[in-house]
């Protein structure tokens, strides 16, 4: 089984969040027993800005046993079909968010998304597995 992962929990992770820090540690070993778990392009971006620098980022992703897999061709026309589906039911942003590159890259590249986001990715990737670490 495949688990892609979202910044949100490894943020908490990296951050020692104090409210969801140890939920999302255990929820990404967990991920990690049952195969492999990985992040995509926009994931590793911004996970990366919250370290002082880029070599420190890559030792502390490095260090949580999370493969980058980047998007493909696939990934991004999917972003754009959950995209347009956004601004049919009144999404008034004008660019693609990363949220929808996410969920795009988790559908096609995984079996599961490991995220505390779960509401937005249940309304835009209905064939979305949707794993919360709070659950």
């Amino acid at each position: 089984m495949i688990t892609a992962v979202d910044s949100s929990v490894l943020l908490d992770i990296l951050g020692a969040d104090l409210t969801f820090g140890r939920m999302s540690r255990d929820a990404l070993v967990g991920a990690a027993s049952r195969g492999a778990v990985i992040a995509c392009d926009v994931v590793w971006a911004e996970t990366a800005a919250a370290f002082p620098s880029m070599t420190e980022a890559a030792r502390g992703l490095g260090g949580l046993g999370v493969d980058f897999v980047a998007l493909d061709a696939t990934c991004a026309l999917g972003a754009g079909e959950a995209w347009r589906s956004y601004r049919k039911q009144g999404g008034t942003r004008q660019r693609v968010i990363a949220d929808f590159l996410i969920g795009a890259h988790a559908t096609e590249m995984a079996d599961r998304l490991l995220t505390r986001d779960r509401g937005f990715y249940r309304t835009y990737f209905r064939k979305l597995a949707i794993i919360d670490p709070t659950t």
